[in-house]
């Protein structure tokens, strides 16, 4: 025989010492399930019999319980438990954490205990003291159902003991994680039969009137099931046929159905018990009062059986009428059914008289996905991982359905106002109205390790050192956090090439993709910029619905690192606006399906973000060194006259003399004035994302294809990027591109940049590199400094390494790929900014800046 309990409890072993306890729990429980006072004392002091650290024992045992229940682990406890005071502590602990208390009573014949105590020769024990504990046992055995003990197995002889051969765990009727859906999940009806008949046909339901049952019958789509979040009845007109409905949808395994706080208050009606007939209730009763007596009956049971909430799709997906906090989620109290049907108040009412509700969702940091009505909003929105979809259509709103897992939403209109709401339904949305407590960077997810997990990369470690310093950068200089959600990666250069007086060359980046396995490339030119990411909304409108309530304008330009790219907002509003158009007179938002859109690029001219640094940095040298080696050089040109032996160090000093003029000559012509928006030259040369989807999954060219047409609208400010697709496996089409960087570099080019022609490849050994780039011989002297050419310093160069900078590389790119993605699925803000917040923290690696 097997003893059944829940899944989920605390177990207590209930028994006087000798009435073998331990042994039974050895028997049948996982060793790492119980949790032995005894054990607690050997630990503690390497002495189970030591009674003085009895205390001490228990702290150590309730620590334990506790980590395990919180953790959701079926826990046993093997102590004596005989008095009621000392199993009150464990009853009230198994509620705090939403368990259900189980008693196994061992009532062994007090002989036997006695004799079996005897035998043992690692303790000592009176007969009195068990004695006491078999009274203690039997004055309060029977009030064990009063103390809380939902669940209660009493053994009495030993025969019955030794046929116990294992413990049943039973799921708890909340658990339904085998069933993955998909769903259709229906929010608040409120007795808006027609307006539920219409949604449902929306939904691809099929809705007939029969003469049987419950006199309708719905046919889903094939596969699909449907679920209701509870509020059936109630202030709308005809709260028995949606009852009809649903109810016949459950019966026939259609449907799930949780109960809302108006479907329970109806319950206690019809069972009887005094309620007050408001709040539509006294629709539902006059709806009713003509009903079937069968009908009642069946409504009774049906309402009587729904459960709290369900766990659906391996825990990915919870529903509840009111919403559910992580801790309650697949756990059974009166705390979690409370929770579900009402909420969480704050114990105040608002002007309206009705209670103000504790925004749970606001700090919901769960991986399941919630699901949930009970509070009208005119829009559902998500926010961490949660969305409302109760959108008032009693009040003349709309009734929402939320398609799972598609994340697609499905609303018809109310056909008209059945009541009038108590409180004005809100405006904005419910995420907007928190969004600067909802978008907060929480600073427990940025401090300390962090294990970040990608979908291109696996688990991204970020050490506890790296983040200090990439707090401060994005506290300090970040722009508003509500539009930060991407940053761009690093690139790697190639490997460095064998030829002489060259660091870098393309068939170095051939070979590593060849390698690889790729077989073919996109070479797109680099342009001397600085490096930005572009958003830009349709409209203002947009802006604030999808980026929060305190951003402003159509849109941001920022830096690699999350700092606005233009110190004037006239300035920015003005280049966003440029953009907005180019996208609109392109038909962009229709061809996407979008109202928004993220562009990586490149912002030119390089001078505007870098002045201070040509100036302070590669001015100073250029022109320290031209004076110093041109007086050098004329004096030793004047001696070398007189004493030819100084010919060749006159030959290495103009040598040098030259190589500084070229390294002016190299930053000069990146240098140009900015007088007015159409100095500027956006570069864009991805579509990171729009509304719903990245792309990620399109190649390289895909994407110089579409902006370049979007480009063709405004010429004078985007610039189409140069590019072709080069074949590995021919060698013309490389000898093509190699003679193209060659004179793109030759005429003051900044070189080019390698790419494989799908987006995302990955290898053998993990993730290919997304970008290489190579850079031409008389740009990498503004990297490397004037004399880099010069045969010393090249041979030490050559040995330099790009292993930690690709790794680098795959890394930020990851992050930033995941961080979209969880942007465009609706990923709770904090996790899109963990992985915007790791590549910052990634920055801070000494790896050398100059690759």
């Amino acid at each position: 025989m097997e003893l059944r309990i829940p899944e989920l409890s605390l177990v207590l072993l209930i028994g006087a010492s000798g009435a073998g306890k331990s042994s039974f729990a050895r028997r049948v429980f996982k060793p790492t399930e119980v949790v032995s006072s005894d054990y607690c004392r050997a630990l503690i002091s390497d002495d189970e019999n030591n009674m003085e650290t009895t205390d001490e024992a228990f702290e150590l045992a309730e620590y334990i319980v506790r980590k395990r229940l919180k953790n959701g682990m079926l826990t046993v406890l093997d102590a004596t438990n005989v008095q009621p005071a000392y199993r009150k502590r464990w009853v009230q602990m198994a509620r705090e954490y939403h368990a259900l208390p189980v008693a196994i009573v061992l009532d062994m014949p007090e002989k036997l205990c006695i004799e079996r105590t005897r035998q043992r020769t690692d303790r000592n024990l009176s007969a009195r003291v068990i004695n006491t504990h078999v009274r203690q046992l039997h004055q309060s055995m029977r009030k064990l159902k009063e103390e809380g003990f939902r669940h209660i197995h009493t053994l009495r002889t030993e025969e019955e003991v030794n046929n116990i051969t294992g413990v049943q765990r039973d799921a708890l009727y909340n658990n339904k994680k085998h069933v993955t859906g998909p769903f259709d999940i229906i929010g608040d009806i409120h007795g808006c039969y027609e307006e539920l008949c219409l949604l449902l046909d929306q939904l691809g339901y099929s809705v007939e009137k029969t003469d049987t049952g419950y006199g309708v019958q719905v046919t889903p789509p094939v596969g699909r099931t449907a679920v209701f979040l509870g509020d059936l009845v109630d202030r709308g007109p005809d709260s028995p046929s949606v009852l009809r409905l649903v109810m016949s949808m459950v019966k026939a395994g259609n449907a799930w159905c949780v109960p809302g706080n108006h479907d329970a208050k109806l319950l206690k009606y019809l069972l009887g018990k005094n309620v007050q007939l408001k709040h539509g209730l006294e629709k539902t009763v006059e709806q009713i009062k003509n009903e079937p007596a069968d009908f009642i009956e069946d409504l009774k049971n049906f309402l009587d059986k729904l459960v709290s909430h369900y766990v659906f799709d391996g825990g990915r997906l919870v529903v509840a009428h009111a919403g559910l906090k992580e801790e309650m989620q697949g756990r059974g109290s009166g705390a979690v059914r409370s929770f579900c049907m009402y909420g969480e108040t704050t114990g105040e009412t608002d002007e309206f008289g009705l209670p103000v509700r504790y925004n749970w969702a606001l700090e919901y940091k769960g991986k399941a996905m919630v699901v949930y009505g009970h509070t009208p909003v005119p829009e559902p929105d998500w926010l961490n991982r949660t969305i409302d979809i109760d959108t008032g259509c009693v009040f003349g709103g709309k009734l929402t359905a939320l398609r799972y897992p598609e994340r697609e939403l499905v609303d018809v209109p109310a056909l008209q106002q059945y009541c009038v709401p108590s409180k004005p339904l809100f405006i904005e949305p419910v995420r907007k109205e928190t969004a600067e407590g909802g978008n907060a960077i929480d600073i427990e997810d940025v401090t300390g390790k962090q294990v970040i997990h990608t979908r291109y990369a696996g688990n991204v470690v970020i050490r506890a050192e790296q983040t200090a310093p990439a707090l401060e950068l994005m506290s300090r200089f970040s722009i508003n956090p509500e539009w930060l959600i991407y940053l761009p990666p690093t690139m790697s250069p190639a490997e460095t090439s064998p030829l002489h007086g060259i660091l870098e060359h393309p068939a170095e980046a051939f070979a590593y993709y060849t390698k690889q396995g790729v077989t073919q490339v996109v070479c797109e030119e680099k342009h001397m910029g600085s490096r930005a990411v572009v958003i830009v909304c349709k409209d203002e409108t947009v802006a604030r619905k999808k980026f929060g309530s305190t951003t402003r304008g159509l849109g941001v330009c920022y830096t690699r690192t999350g700092r606005s790219y233009f110190n004037n907002e006239a300035i920015e509003a003005a280049f966003i606006e440029r953009v907005n158009i180019a996208l609109t007179n392109t038909d962009f938002w229709n061809r996407f399906e979008t109202n928004w859109v993220c562009l990586d690029a490149e912002l030119m001219p390089w001078s505007d973000k870098a002045l201070s640094l040509i100036k302070d940095q590669y001015a100073s040298v250029g022109t320290a060194a031209l004076h110093t080696l041109e007086e050098t050089l004329s004096v030793m040109q004047k001696a070398s006259a007189n004493l030819p032996q100084l010919n060749p160090m006159v030959e290495r000093y103009t040598t040098r003399s030259k190589m500084v003029q070229d390294y002016t000559a190299a930053y000069r012509q990146y240098c140009r004035e900015v007088n007015s928006l159409d100095d500027y030259k956006l570069a864009p040369f991805h579509i990171l994302a729009t509304e719903g989807k990245t792309y990620f999954d399109k190649s390289h060219e895909w994407h110089m294809q579409q902006i370049a047409t979007i480009c063709a609208a405004d010429e004078k400010m985007l610039l189409a990027t140069p590019y072709r697709v080069v074949d590995l496996n021919s060698n013309g089409q490389m000898e093509d591109a190699i003679a193209w960087w060659n004179n793109l570099t030759a005429n003051g080019g900044e070189g080019i940049v390698v790419k494989p022609y799908q987006f995302v490849v990955k290898g053998k050994a993990g993730l290919v590199q997304p970008a290489i780039k190579i850079r031409g011989r008389e740009y990498l002297r503004i990297i490397y400094g004037p004399e880099y050419t010069a045969p010393e310093n090249m041979e030490r160069l050559k040995k330099r390494g790009v292993s930690a900078k690709r790794t680098l590389a795959a890394k930020e790119f990851a992050l930033g790929a995941e961080a979209l993605e969880k942007f465009v699925a609706n990923e709770p803000l904090r996790t899109v900014h963990q992985c915007v917040f790791a590549i910052l923290a990634l920055e801070t690696e000494a790896i050398d800046p100059r690759l």
